[in-house]
């Protein structure tokens, strides 16, 4: 799971950074309220912490902002402000928890592995876009009723162009969300993952689906990529 932390004390973030690590979650610490609501609606994060109290914009107005923009994972705030009306507003702006600090670790870590199985139910472990089907939990593909068989980096690219099929999805949103780091910008890890997801699931069948945005990215369209 990956988790976008809104955060602007330095120390603070960088123990939600190591200790969340430590319990085996991806995470992301931006320091800025309007970094915060760039990343999460241009980026792909399972969950957000927002800090309320943030040097340029508050947490309530990035959580608003966010939801309007179509940001569905949980959304746990975290503040210093204890009264029964902070808690509320934040509630009330679209947040689906919300912590006190100081917190303890292990509560924090709690109410994040909770809302993760909240949200969890409500997606189906079946993709599909035009003829090709993935299946999440046993990690199988199909085109055209043709079983495919992907290495764990190809199925996660697929899964990751499938989730945001018909947009472009850009080679640092799939460096982040595939391998979890950052590429250099001449690496080819990339295009040679797409040079074998293409032979798999494009070879032999029509239309082609996988299509590359020079200097952009690639997008999963049957129309081809976008002029």
């Amino acid at each position: 799971m990956r988790i976008l932390a809104v955060e602007d004390n330095p120390k603070l973030a960088a123990t939600l950074t190591r200790g969340l690590q430590e319990h085996g979650f991806n995470i992301d610490v931006v320091h800025s309220g309007f970094e915060g609501e760039h990343r999460a609606t241009v980026d792909c994060y399972d969950m957000m912490l927002l800090d309320v109290m943030l040097p340029d914009v508050d947490g309530i107005r990035v959580c608003r902002n966010i939801r309007r923009a179509g940001f569905a994972g949980p959304v746990l705030m975290v503040s210093a402000l204890s009264d029964s009306t902070s808690v509320i507003n934040g509630l009330n702006s679209g947040a689906d928890d919300y912590i006190r600090k100081p917190f303890d670790f292990d509560e924090l870590v709690a109410r994040i592995r909770t809302l993760f199985r909240r949200s969890e139910p409500t997606e189906s472990t079946v993709l599909s876009y035009h003829d090709v089907e993935i299946d999440l939990s046993r990690r199988s593909v199909m085109r055209q009723g043709k079983q495919i068989r992907l290495a764990r980096k190809e199925f996660m690219f697929l899964e990751h162009l499938i989730r945001n099929a018909d947009r472009v999805v850009s080679r640092t949103s799939l460096a982040s969300r595939v391998w979890d780091l950052d590429l250099a910008e001449d690496s080819n890890v990339i295009d040679v993952c797409v040079s074998t997801l293409r032979s798999k699931i494009d070879k032999g069948f029509a239309p082609k689906l996988i299509h590359t945005m020079i200097g952009v990215g690639y997008i999963l369209s049957t129309e081809g990529p976008p002029t």
